[in-house]
């Protein structure tokens, strides 16, 4: 059975196993460190590949990603993140104890090669080995060629094997790395300054979410992993810095869905005279720039596995804003917002609206918002002038008290980004965290009410969850897909 075959049982995985070890045996007695060191490297293969001239005197090296064994010489594929190059491998040329050594490697294998590149025959950029350097000698059987790792638990549990067999993979996270480099650049050519904030708290702040509690044992006293950066960059924006923003991980203790991670990245953004609605501004430029740029352009197409387009998510500009009033009442009746809370609790039932007995009236509405609006919402949509319970952080709408200026970005099912017109009234502040604290009082930030009675200027902030915009212009149906090593239940 070759290595090339498809792994059928314990015992062909266990002959594979075995014959690998032995080969690591031989390296070694014949003198070869199989886990090598140092290789000095001119080009790596995927772009020596793509800018290839004939003739050149070249040192690359990578993972042996295919093997053509030809009797007295070999083909074999040299490959990293960005590519592959074919490396010609013929014993007369590397003498006969290199010959000896190249019998010994297998697939997975990590090598470097010396040669002059040319191209074949068939047309094929290639490098003609002079020289073969052992970097690192696998000891297991690499992915199928074909499929990949399909396996879901092996594909997040052993995100390297993913990564090297499957290209759509690979793809999906050096896009997603380039993208967060590029919001930086973004948001620093138009003025902001990056900051860092703590990510432990006394207080967690800045959201309604169940945070992760730890102890410091030097400090004796509890702590918690922030679940938002926020009341630490209002803090910035009080002391004098004018545009701040920080790219985070915030933690939430909380559940694990397609579209929830414990750990999870996010972009918050504060600009000084700034409102919700130069904000919102901001955020349509912003995932504009980044689909146009590594997208190709406005409409982004999800596919399923066999690679079937099943949404186009159009983001053209400009972009739709309503109100979440009107929303609601588009789904739920022109009526709705006369009713009493046991009326929409009736309506609820007609429009098949779960709902809990112990929900407030703002949150039955929440509810009807989330399932017939929010979650059917494919393309881009601004929801405006939400019910000031749900954001206790943003300004009071000045022609309607019962809502405030916010926006939240809704595409593709799932809110991207929350938008404020941020609240700095300390003594509006400090009413509306008691309502929300309830009977918790001890939970509120008092150190940050105590920053705001110093004066925070008028201000527009945004969230941008990163996991889930990655998601959506990148086409992956969950959130595990778009992270790297994401939270899972612990195997059994």
């Amino acid at each position: 059975m070759s290595e090339s075959d498809e792994i059928s049982s314990t015992e062909d995985l266990g002959t594979l196993l075995k014959v690998r070890r032995d080969k690591l045996n031989q390296l070694r007695e014949v003198g070869v460190d199989p886990f090598g060191s140092r290789f000095e490297t001119t080009h790596a293969p995927g772009a020596l590949r793509e800018n290839f001239q004939e003739s050149m005197t070249v040192r690359v090296a990578g993972r042996i990603t295919a093997l053509r064994d030809m009797g007295k010489s070999q083909f074999l594929d040299l490959s990293d993140l960005n590519g592959r190059i074919q490396v010609f491998v013929n014993k007369n040329a590397i003498g006969d104890e290199a010959w000896q050594i190249m019998k010994l490697l297998d697939i997975g294998d990590w090598i470097g090669v010396a040669g002059e590149t040319f191209i074949t025959k068939t047309g094929e950029p290639s490098v003609k080995a002079a020289e073969v350097t052992v970097i690192s000698k696998s000891l297991r059987p690499m992915p199928s060629k074909w499929h990949g790792v399909v396996d879901p638990q092996i594909k997040y549990r052993q995100r390297y094997l993913d990564l090297i067999g499957n290209e759509r993979s690979r793809e999906i996270f050096r896009k997603r790395s380039l993208m967060v480099a590029e919001i930086r650049r973004y948001l620093q050519e138009r003025g902001f300054l990056e900051v860092e904030t703590p990510m432990l708290q006394d207080v967690p702040g800045g959201a309604a979410a169940q945070p992760f509690q730890t102890h410091h044992n030097a400090l004796g006293m509890d702590m918690y992993l922030r679940i938002a950066p926020e009341l630490y960059l209002k803090r910035l924006l009080i002391g004098g810095f004018e545009k701040v923003f920080e790219l985070n991980r915030s933690f939430r203790n909380e559940g694990v869905s397609r579209r929830h991670n414990p750990e999870f990245t996010m972009l918050e953004a504060y600009w000084a005279y700034a409102d919700f609605e130069k904000m919102a501004d901001l955020v349509e430029d912003l995932i504009c720039h980044l689909a146009e740029t590594f997208c190709g352009g406005l409409q982004i197409e999800h596919r399923n596995s066999e690679g079937d387009v099943t949404k186009v998510i159009d983001l053209s500009r400009p972009w739709r804003r309503a109100p979440y009033r009107e929303l609601v009442a588009d789904v739920a009746g022109n009526d709705w917002w006369d009713l009493d809370t046991k009326a929409k609790r009736e309506r609820c039932n007609q429009l098949g609206v779960e709902i809990s007995p112990e929900m407030e009236d703002y949150e039955i509405s929440q509810q009807v918002f989330e399932k017939l609006v929010e979650e059917k919402s494919i393309n881009p949509i601004f929801v405006t002038h939400v019910s000031k319970e749900l954001v206790p952080l943003a300004k009071t709408n000045v022609k309607d008290g019962s809502i405030v200026d916010v926006y939240e970005l809704i595409i593709n099912g799932a809110e991207i980004s929350p938008g404020y017109s941020e609240l700095n009234d300390p003594d509006v502040q400090r009413k509306r965290l008691e309502e929300q604290a309830g009977e918790e009082i001890q939970k509120i930030d008092e150190d940050f009410l105590l920053a705001l009675e110093y004066g925070m200027p008028s201000a527009g902030g945004i969230g941008i969850g990163i996991d889930r915009l990655a998601m959506m212009l990148l086409g992956a149906e969950s959130i595990r897909d778009v992270i790297l090593f994401p939270q899972l239940k612990r195997k059994e």
